[in-house]
């Protein structure tokens, strides 16, 4: 919006996770660009293309972020007319400017129907974001603390990751490359984002300390200007382990917890992935991080080919043993291995025996796991999971309901599982109030949840 807006347009904008589709805006839009950050938000934005051209059939579509260049393939197969992916604002404003008659032929960084998809990876001149005419903070996640609900503002210091764990999506788009957002320009972005209510920022970076010096200058500053803003990061295992030493600071500064993609207990998960850490190394960070008085809050990815059943119970076990129930989003007990055109993990050799053919309504490759108990493992995780989101159900009933699952499948498997007493009194870790994951599929319940085209069909 503000690279638009500093080009001179007056771009509009609809956010289909909070909105309904307007009718009459996309009938006169000549232009209609569709933000893919996520696999969910790639899937949801197809669905929103799809009635963009009934509407409006000689409008320009422009799949633009992560997931556009990933699957080029499949949406200028006759859905869309180009596509942007890695630093995309720049070759998105000159776009729009060729089709407003204000310069003339093809675009670098923008892939057109025949084109070869090429990521845009070019240092961009980042002015402060605009979120005017977007719904206020209100209708977003909140952070639950303390028994409060805060609102919560989101920022960028940087893009892209200096890593290349094979199932990321960010690898085959960025290839180990990073690009900060300059500090002055986070920093206004925090003050408006303070200025419209917001009490704690979410730093969405891929990881925070890609660059810490950069990130902690934000932090820093930061902190000097609304020393009571609370904050959270993300950041690999790796990273926690390599720049402990910051972390006592990030949590004076007012860090309330760091989500960090833990992904699997097993070493050989782990290999296969290319995640760079070990199930010893975890152990590791969890207490650096409780150390500086922040909460860790663990991403999964539950079931890829090479999970067996012992390791995920070992999971499920670590989680209860360090007191973690409270610190798992329901939904990671769940996280199936998303494989998306274009990933690094097509060219791995462990995943080869298990691959099968992409699935064009999934926008991922198929894979299945070599003992069918953890396929099936999966499905009745997945059922619970959605139902207990559909209620609201505490996490720790949750919780207590997977294990059950679980162990159901091995009766010499002991322990009731679930030591943390339900219930709503007790002091919960922080948290957001909307689940976070990327690299997973999105359940049944959120695509049949869209209220986006309720008015529309």
């Amino acid at each position: 919006m503000a690279f638009l807006e500093r080009a001179g347009f007056a771009p509009g904008a609809i956010d289909i996770a909070v909105q309904e589709l307007a009718p009459e805006a996309v009938s006169r839009a000549r232009f209609v660009g569709i933000s893919v950050p996520m696999h969910t938000a790639l899937r949801l934005g197809i669905q929103a293309a799809q009635r963009v051209k009934e509407i409006n059939p000689a409008c320009h579509i422009c799949f633009y972020g992560l997931y556009a260049s990933l699957n080029a393939g499949l949406l200028l197969d006759g859905l869309a007319e180009s596509v942007i992916g890695g630093e995309y604002e720049g070759p998105l404003v000159k776009l729009v400017q060729t089709l407003a008659g204000e310069s003339a032929g093809s675009v670098d960084g923008v892939t057109a129907r025949g084109g070869r998809a090429a990521p845009w990876l070019e240092r961009l001149p980042f002015p402060a974001p605009s979120r005017s005419k977007l719904p206020p903070l209100e209708r977003y996640a909140r952070l639950e603390h303390r028994n409060t609900l805060t609102l919560v503002g989101y920022v960028e210091t940087s893009r892209g990751c200096l890593h290349r764990c094979l199932h990321c999506p960010i690898t085959p788009v960025y290839d180990g490359r990073f690009f900060v957002v300059p500090r002055e320009v986070v920093l206004e972005d925090i003050r408006k984002l303070v200025d419209s209510g917001a009490r704690h920022i979410t730093f969405g970076d891929p990881d925070f300390l890609n660059g810490p010096g950069h990130s902690m200058g934000v932090v820093r500053d930061m902190h000097a200007v609304f020393p009571d803003l609370t904050f959270d990061i993300t950041t690999k295992v790796e990273h926690i382990l390599k720049h402990r030493t910051v972390f006592p600071e990030l949590g004076q500064a007012g860090c309330l917890f760091v989500v960090s993609a833990v992904e699997s207990l097993s070493d050989t998960v782990l290999t296969n992935l290319e995640k760079g850490h070990t199930r010893a190394d975890v152990s590791v960070a969890l207490e650096v991080v409780r150390a500086a008085g922040i909460s860790l809050r663990p991403s999964l990815v539950s079931f890829t080919p090479w999970t067996t059943y012992r390791d995920y119970l070992n999971v499920l076990d670590w989680v209860e043993r360090e007191e973690l129930i409270d610190h798992v989003d329901p939904v990671q007990f769940g996280i199936r291995l998303l494989v998306p055109p274009g990933s690094a993990l097509l060219s791995s050799p462990a995943l080869i025996p298990h691959l099968g053919p992409l699935v064009r309504e999934s926008l991922s490759f198929n894979w299945k796991h070599p003992d069918p108990h953890m396929d099936n493992l999966h499905r009745v995780v997945n059922a619970e999971l959605m139902a207990a989101a559909r209620t609201g159900q505490d996490p720790a009933v949750t919780f207590i309901r997977v294990v059950e699952l679980a162990r159901g499948l091995d009766k010499l498997h002991g322990g009731a599982g679930g030591r943390l007493a339900a219930g709503p009194a007790r002091a919960r870790s922080p948290r957001l109030t909307e689940a976070w994951f990327c690299c997973a599929e999105p359940t049944d319940d959120q695509v049949r949840a869209l209220r986006t085209f309720k008015r529309l069909k």
